[in-house]
C-alpha cells in the first residue's frame, strides 16, 4: 500500500502532494491534495512552491481551466461593466490574437516567457497575411491580457501571480503626433468646406479639439450659443454595424468655450437644419436633437464624416490651388488644435481640460515635442528679464557723483 512521505504519495500511475492551507472563513487549516504529476521530483517541487505560497496567503487550488476557457468567461463577465467599444476591443484581442496562439494552454501553466514569446511573434508576423503587427496593437493586446490575468489573481483567485505583469514586449520607439497641417492650410480646408452642409462639423472639430465620436453624440441642448459654450457629455461609436452611445473616453463631461465666429457658424447650421426638417416633413427622423445629422434627420455614421473630409481635400486640390493640401485625418484636427494652443503659451492643464484628458500628464506625454520646441527660447527670455534691470542699475550708478 502506498505510503505518504513528507506530503508526497504515489496514486496509481501519478504522484500527488498534500499541504495544509489556512481557511480564512473558519481560521483553521485544511489539507489540500494536488495530483497528476509524472514523477516524484515534480510533485516535491510543486509541493515546496505551494508551501511558500500558502505561508504568504497566495495559495490557489489546482485548476485544469485553459486560457481560452478562462478568457471566454472573463470577457462575458465584463460585458455589462465596461464601455461597448472597450468590450469589443477585449473580444477582438482575445479572439484574433490570444486564443489562436495560447488558448489551449492550461491557465496555471502560463509563464512570463510564454507571454513574451507571444508578443514577439505578433510583432513579427501577427498581422494580416503574416505582416508585422504594430507596436500600438501589441500594447493593446498586452493591456487586455494583463487585465484579464490580474482579475484571475485578485477576483477569481485561480492564479497566484500575474504572468503578464512580468512579461516583456518588443521595444518600440514612442511615436509623437505629426502636425500634418499648418493653421494656414486649415484655413484653406475650411474655405473649401464652407459650402457643404456639414461645414459646422469640421469647424467645431478644429476649433474645440473634440473627438469624432463626441461631435456625433452632441445634442443641441448641450450647446449654449448665448454663453458661447458647448458641453461634450458622451461619445458615439459603431460596434459590429450598430451605433452605440456611451460616455466620453475619459468618462466625464467637459464644457468648452467657443469663439465668436464659431458661434455664428453654429447658429447658421441650426437655421439650415430647421429648413431641412421642414422640407423633409413626415420623412424626417427624430434623432433626439443631434446637432449633426443627415438631410433626413438620421444619425451620421462615423465613417461618413471621415470620408467626407477626404473628399473635401480632393476637391480643394482639384481646383488648382497654389499649394496642395496633404492628406489628413479627422483626428489630425484635434492634434492641430492642441499644438496651436501649446505653442501660443496656453498652460498645459488648460489644454488638457479642453481636450478631455483626465490627467495633464497625458497631454505632457503626447505633446512633449511641442513643449520642447516652445521651451527652446525660454533661456533667452529669462536672460532678457534679468538683463534689463541690471543694465538700468549699472547706468544709474555711473551717473551718481
Amino acid at each position: 500500500m502506498p505510503r505518504l512521505r513528507d506530503g508526497v504519495i504515489k496514486r496509481g500511475g501519478s504522484w500527488s502532494y498534500v499541504i495544509r492551507v489556512p481557511d480564512p472563513a473558519i481560521g483553521v487549516s485544511k489539507p489540500k491534495w494536488v495530483g497528476g504529476f509524472d514523477t516524484e521530483e515534480a510533485a516535491k517541487a510543486a509541493r515546496d512552491e505551494a508551501r511558500i505560497r500558502a505561508r504568504r496567503g497566495e495559495f490557489v487550488n489546482r485548476s485544469t481551466s485553459t486560457v481560452a476557457g478562462y478568457l471566454a468567461e472573463w470577457v462575458e463577465a465584463h460585458a455589462a461593466t465596461v464601455k461597448p467599444k472597450t468590450f469589443a476591443g477585449y473580444r477582438h484581442d482575445i479572439d484574433h490574437y490570444i486564443v489562436p496562439r495560447i488558448g489551449r494552454m492550461r491557465l496555471q501553466a502560463l509563464r512570463p516567457a510564454v507571454i513574451s514569446k507571444l508578443y514577439r511573434e505578433l510583432a513579427e508576423h501577427g498581422g494580416r497575411d503574416g505582416r508585422p503587427l504594430s507596436a500600438t496593437t501589441v500594447s493593446h493586446i498586452h493591456r487586455t491580457l494583463r487585465k484579464a490575468l490580474a482579475d484571475g489573481v485578485d477576483v477569481e483567485q485561480v492564479l497566484a501571480v500575474n504572468p503578464a505583469a512580468r512579461s516583456k514586449r518588443p521595444r518600440s520607439s514612442a511615436s509623437e503626433p505629426i502636425q500634418v497641417w499648418t493653421v494656414q492650410q486649415l484655413g484653406a480646408f475650411l474655405n473649401t468646406a464652407g459650402s457643404h452642409r456639414l461645414f459646422a462639423f469640421f469647424r467645431l472639430a478644429a476649433y474645440t479639439g473634440a473627438r469624432r465620436g463626441e461631435l456625433l453624440y452632441l445634442r443641441w441642448e448641450a450647446v449654449d450659443l448665448n454663453a458661447a459654450e458647448v458641453t461634450f457629455g458622451g461619445s458615439t461609436a459603431v460596434i459590429r454595424g450598430q451605433r452605440v452611445e456611451g460616455t466620453t473616453k475619459g468618462g466625464r463631461s467637459r464644457t468648452v468655450s467657443l469663439d465668436r465666429d464659431t458661434v455664428v457658424v453654429l447658429r447658421e447650421h441650426r437655421r439650415q437644419q430647421a429648413e431641412e426638417r421642414l422640407a423633409a416633413g413626415s420623412a424626417w427622423n427624430d434623432s433626439g436633437g443631434l446637432v449633426f445629422v443627415s438631410r433626413w434627420g438620421e444619425p451620421l455614421h462615423p465613417d461618413t464624416v471621415s470620408g467626407l473630409m477626404t473628399k473635401l481635400i480632393d476637391r480643394h486640390n482639384q481646383a488648382g490651388p497654389a499649394t496642395l493640401l496633404p492628406h489628413a485625418r479627422l483626428h489630425d484636427l484635434r492634434h492641430l488644435h492642441a499644438t496651436t494652443l501649446l505653442l501660443a503659451g496656453v498652460p498645459v492643464h488648460v489644454v488638457a481640460a479642453r481636450l478631455g484628458h483626465a490627467d495633464p500628464a497625458v497631454t505632457l506625454r503626447v505633446y512633449s515635442h511641442v513643449l520642447r520646441e516652445h521651451a527652446a527660447g525660454v533661456g533667452d527670455i529669462f536672460a532678457q528679464a534679468v538683463k534689463a534691470p541690471v543694465s538700468k542699475s549699472v547706468s544709474n550708478e555711473r551717473r551718481t557723483p
